[in-house]
This record gives C-alpha cells, structure tokens and sequence, in this order.
C-alpha cells in the first residue's frame, strides 16, 4: 500500500448547518426524508444508502457538496435548484480540499491508505466505498478505483451475493484486520480514523443484510469483529474516542450476532449478544444494553425459550425509557408480545401489542438510535402477523403479513421475502393453499438475491404443509420450484425456522 507523509493539519473550522435544507425535510422525520431520497434514487436508475444519520450529516453542515450520485438525486428530487439552492457550497469551491484529516498526535507521522489519495474531493465527501452511505453500482462511471473493477467483476458473474460478499472488506472501507491495528499502532495511537471505520462497518453490514439476508455475510463478518476489539485493547488517547470505539465495538458485535442469528446459529449469536451486553455495562452505554437485550429476546423467542424472551424485552424496556424514544419503546414492547405469544398467553400478548402501536402512533424523534431505522409500519405488521401467527390466529396473521409486505420499502428485500414467506405460511395453515403457493412463488422469485436460513426454513415449512394439496392450482408448480431450489447445486444446508419465526 502506498503511503504518504503529512503534516498535522490546522483544527478544522465549525461546520455551518446547512439550514436549508433542513427546511426542505419539513415536519419528516430524517428517517423518513432519507427514505424519499432512497426512493427518488431509484427513479433516475441510482443507488444510494441513504439514512437518518447522512440526513442529520448533511443538515449539520458535515457534508458541504455531496458526492455525483447525491446530487444527481437531490436535484431530481427539486428540479429547477442548484446545489447552492440547497444549501450546499459550490463543488468548485472544495474542490482540491481532501477528505477530512484522521485524528492525530502533534508531531506524529501518519500513514494515510492510498485510496484516501489521488482524486481530490470535496471536504466531506468521499467517493466509491469509502462512501459511509453510499453503496455503489458496478456500472457507475464515477467510480474507477479497484473494488469498483472488483464489484463489476462480482456483479456480472455471481449476482447480490457475490457483490455482498466482497463489499464486505474486514473493517468497512479501510480494509483492518486485528494484526493491521497492532501494526497501525506503531505508526500513531488509534483515533477518530480507527472509530469512523468501525462505525462504517456497522452500517454496511445493516445494509448488505437488509439486500441479501445473512447467510453469504456471517463468515465474513467475523473478521470486522476480531479488529474492533483489538481497537479497544489499542486504547485511545481521548476519552471520546475510547467511548466511540466501546459503543461500535458492542453494535458491531451486535450486527454480527443477528447474521449468526438470522442463519440459524442460536448459539453464536447468543455470544455475540452477551459480548455486546457486557461491553454497554462495563461504559454505562444505556442505548446499546436496550439493544443488546432487544435482540436477546428476539432470539430466545426464535430458540423455543419465550419466557427469556419476555424478561429480555422487560429488561430491555426498564434501560431504554430514559432514553425517551417513543419507537424504541414500540418494538420492545413487541418483543414482549413475541414472547408472550410463546407463551400462549394471549391477553399478555395483545396488551404488549395494545403498548407497542401506541407507542409507535407517537411519531419517530431525530434522536432515535440510527440502528432503528428498519422499523416502521411494515416492520410493526409483520412482527404482529409473527404473534398471531404462534397463537394459531392465521388469518389474523396472514392479514397482518400481507400489510406488512404491501408497505416494506423496496430498500429492504430481505424483509419483503421475510413477510412473504410468513403470508405464505399462514395461508396455507389456515387451509387457502392456493394462495399460499401463489405467495410462495413470490419468496422463490427473490432467493436469487437474499440468502437466509430464517426465510428458507419458513418455505421449507409451508411446502410441508401443502405438500397433501398437490392438486390444488399452482401448489405443483411451487412445490416443484421449492425442490429445484432446495437440491440446487452448493447450497447450504438448511436449519430449519422455528414456527414462530
């Protein structure tokens, strides 16, 4: 790697909000502006990451011209404005500027990676995969560098999850592995470089399961994990950092826990989550112990033990109301409907449910943690359909499913095929097999581009079902679909998906 060195650059100088965009959200929130800019993208043919904390980047003034594809969408989105319009600097002005310089000790030298040199860019604004929220197209003429060549390779010959796979560097962007960090140490003492790279691999990792589910990421997702502790045995030389470093280590541990999760390793995940528990309670990190007990009680849920599930979800409850968001309270309380519904205890589950929609009725806060930005309306149906769904109410269920998948964002594939399968389900459980299988040929339709065990083990469970209703209009059709794909060549074995999933 080519490297060069720097001099300690001069304290950068207060970002200016940009107050006008700020106005152009409106009463939205920016989990919701960020996600009429996902959807502006999508209509001009760009792919954009976008989420509520680049929204919050851009109105703090952290992102004084955004990238090509940014501003492709933004003024697609206000046509007839300029950047300036928007309250952005003209990209002639910082151009030739850099990115930000890393955090560093007076009169250390610094090692810088070579794909942060070369083309200069606006201050703010990065390009290709150093882009925290931008995740590229292949075919993007804008980005010339190798994993670009990388990516275009994967794409056309191995389709979503090849492209998953190696976007997925060992720590976000800047390519660390534990042995990188000890010899990085070296060369200066781990700063804000170091927390923006682990807090990237963060958002990727979200990102890349919310396109492609987690079975082709958990391996790869391990050596993210490795580095991020290693960071914190690093130490830092600023209390502030040190707090970055511990809380992204925990979402971190997190995120990897839901792949082992999400891909039927109970086990693993349930150390995963237990490593992110104790690293919010060794710094009094209250978001991330309400995290790490949410995700606690989904999986008990999912592992057959729905009274841990239910203290889980209380727990978890008791840490976060401090925190004051309404949201984060709704889909912990829906936590406990799920465990609750293990139980077969139906008035405490319709009381969590009760709890959970009127806590989400109250709106979303621009303080809401950055990882809820999955749950909205779709999320709140489909994790209903889920209870109604254990206590034996399918039709209750299926209509809950069916809401659920209507209103998903397209963003979100792994979830649409999660909703569908669950419809499929339901369906055919509450004795409309024809519909099932019209609703399962939708989930096969998208296992091309999502790779979970979750999704896959609730098919395998449906073509059980509907395997007596052979003759019933496209029951065959599916049934024979589902067995190609299950027989296809170098698939995974499959952990079959508890009912409640």
């Amino acid at each position: 790697m080519a490297s060069s060195t720097v001099t300690p650059p001069r304290p950068n100088r207060p970002s200016r909000p940009n107050l006008a965009f700020r106005h152009l959200r409106g009463q939205r929130s920016p989990a919701e502006f960020a996600a009429l800019v996902r959807r502006a993208a999508r209509e001009i043919g760009e792919r954009v990451s976008c989420d509520a904390r680049y929204i919050g980047r851009v109105e703090a003034g952290e992102i004084r011209c955004p990238n090509y594809a940014y501003e492709r969408v933004f003024l697609h989105m206000f046509p007839g404005r300029t950047l300036t319009d928007l309250g952005f600097a003209p990209r002639s002005s910082v151009r030739g500027r850099g990115a930000r310089a890393p955090e560093v000790t007076p009169g250390a030298r610094t090692t810088i990676p070579a794909h942060l040199t070369g083309e200069a860019r606006g201050a703010g604004e990065t390009r290709g995969a150093y882009e925290p929220y931008d995740t590229q197209n292949p075919y993007d003429t804008h980005h010339n560098d190798e994993e670009s060549d990388v990516l275009r390779r994967a794409f056309m010959t191995g389709g979503g999850a090849a492209v998953a796979a190696v976007s997925l560097g060992p720590l976000g962007p800047l390519g660390f592995t534990a042995d990188a960090v000890a010899a990085e140490r070296r060369v200066r003492p781990v700063g804000a470089r170091e927390a923006s790279a682990l807090e990237e691999a963060v958002r990727r990792i979200r990102l890349l399961d919310d396109r492609h589910g987690a079975d082709g990421l958990y391996r790869r997702a391990a050596a993210p994990l490795r580095a991020a502790y290693a960071l914190l045995d690093a130490g830092a030389t600023r209390q502030a950092t040190a707090e970055r470093l511990h809380s992204g280590a925990g979402e971190l541990a997190i995120s990897v826990g839901w792949l082992a999760h999400d891909s039927g390793r109970f086990e693993d995940a349930r150390s995963h989550y237990a490593e992110a528990l104790a690293t919010a309670r060794m710094t009094g990190d209250q978001a991330l112990e309400a995290h790490a007990f949410c995700n606690t009680a989904f999986l008990a849920r999912d592992a057959g033990r729905p009274r841990e599930a239910v203290r889980a979800a209380q727990a978890a409850q008791r840490v976060a109301r401090p925190l004051g968001s309404p949201r984060l309270m709704s889909l912990l309380a829906l936590r406990e409907a799920g465990g609750w519904a293990g139980l077969a205890d139906r008035a405490g589950c319709e009381q969590a449910l009760i709890r959970a929609q009127a806590l989400f009725g109250q709106g979303s806060r621009d303080d809401d943690p950055e990882w809820m930005t999955f749950y909205g309306e779709a999320e709140l149906e489909g994790l209903e359909a889920q209870c109604w769904s254990t206590l034996g109410d399918w039709g209750r269920a299926a209509r809950h499913a069916s809401r659920a998948a209507e209103l998903q964002d397209p963003h979100f594939t792994r979830n649409i095929a999660l909703y569908t399968a669950e419809l499929a389900d339901d369906l055919a459980r509450g004795g409309r097999p024809d519909e099932a299988a019209t609703a399962g040929l939708r989930v096969l339709d998208l296992l091309d581009q999502v790779q979970s065990s979750r999704v896959q083990g609730m098919l395998d469970g449906t073509a059980r079902v509907l395997a007596p209703h052979r003759r019933a209009s496209g029951v065959s059709a599916f049934l024979e679909r589902h067995t190609s794909a299950a027989s296809a060549p170098g698939e995974r074995q499959r952990v079959p998906a508890p009912r409640s999933a």
